[in-house]
């Protein structure tokens, strides 16, 4: 087995068909499906299911896969500290929870950067998907955060995917709505108070639970209730409907405008703990290292 191998894998089970893959590897079709030949006899498992679409990962496949990919970024890692640099570009991904400051902090990285050396991708999507998203090396980091209600059942999903979390900063609930919203000029917000304007909400998907919830406080009774999947339709539906979500109160507005207003939320148990998690015994990455440190910086926490 060797890491050529390795990264054959992972760009194939990527491309979705030996045609693309050859393609990107710049490298004869026949030679790619040789390599991957040999792989299969040495590990005496069947990694991919061949049709006329293209290519699926077997079970035994996509088990390997996460060893490759968790080998390769390790030795990606290795080569970019001591070896040579080479023309290829180095990947770096981020999987968050729709926080502006992880965004801020991408940008921000992003231009101490050589963008034609890297492929870069940043993924706002649901807590579920940030944790099989990291597990999988699809991303290096993910942000999410924990509190007293998701904490347990959370923690367990991490262990059972080898990763861990990194804690950022703690902060209280706030209301995230409308300036014009009736209770924007208010100096903190109490539950009853809300009971008139529709609680806003990021979808988790069918097999959503509230333990994945983007929001604090999900286990509450809301009188209503709407789902949206991404922050233009969330601030849309803030401003037309009054409608409001609670967050960590860690605004952007350089990303988000100045129309909307983090108001404390007046309640019980309306701490978060937000951090990022990755995989166990990994060593981040140069680039990783500085997102964090973009991270840190938007915080305050240096």
């Amino acid at each position: 087995m060797t890491l050529q191998q390795l990264y054959y894998v992972i760009t194939i089970s990527e491309a979705g068909s030996m045609n693309k893959a050859s393609e990107q590897l710049y490298i004869a079709q026949p030679s790619l499906t040789s390599s991957v030949k040999e792989l299969v006899r040495e590990l005496g498992i069947t990694i991919f299911n061949r049709s006329g679409r293209g290519v699926t990962l077997t079970a035994d496949g996509a088990e390997f896969l996460l060893y490759a990919r968790q080998l390769y970024s390790q030795y990606s890692v290795i080569k970019e500290k001591y070896g040579d640099r080479g023309t290829r570009k180095k990947k770096f991904g981020v999987s968050a929870q729709h926080y502006s400051f992880a965004v801020k902090a991408f940008v921000e990285m992003v231009k101490e950067l050589d963008s034609s050396e890297y492929e870069f991708a940043v993924r706002e999507t649901k807590t579920r998907d940030i944790i099989s998203d990291v597990a999988a090396l699809r991303s290096e980091i993910g942000i999410l955060y924990l509190s007293d209600f998701n904490r347990a059942a959370l923690t367990k999903q991490l262990d059972a995917n080898e990763l861990e979390f990194h804690h950022l900063i703690d902060c209280a609930a706030h209301v995230y709505l409308w300036k014009g919203h009736p209770l924007a000029g208010n100096s903190e917000i109490t539950f009853s108070q809300l009971a008139d304007y529709p609680c806003l909400s990021f979808e988790q998907g069918d097999s959503s639970s509230l333990y994945y919830s983007e929001e604090i406080l999900s286990e509450k009774e809301y009188s209503q209730i709407i789902k949206a999947n991404d922050r233009a339709t969330m601030l849309n539906l803030m401003v037309g409907l009054n409608g409001y979500t609670l967050c960590s109160g860690i605004i952007c507005s350089e990303l988000n405008g100045n129309d909307f207003r983090a108001v404390p939320f007046s309640g019980e148990n309306g701490q978060m703990e937000v951090g990022y998690i990755t995989k166990k015994n990994i060593i981040l990455s140069s680039v990783g290292r500085l997102y964090i440190e973009k991270i840190s910086e938007y915080l305050n926490l240096n």
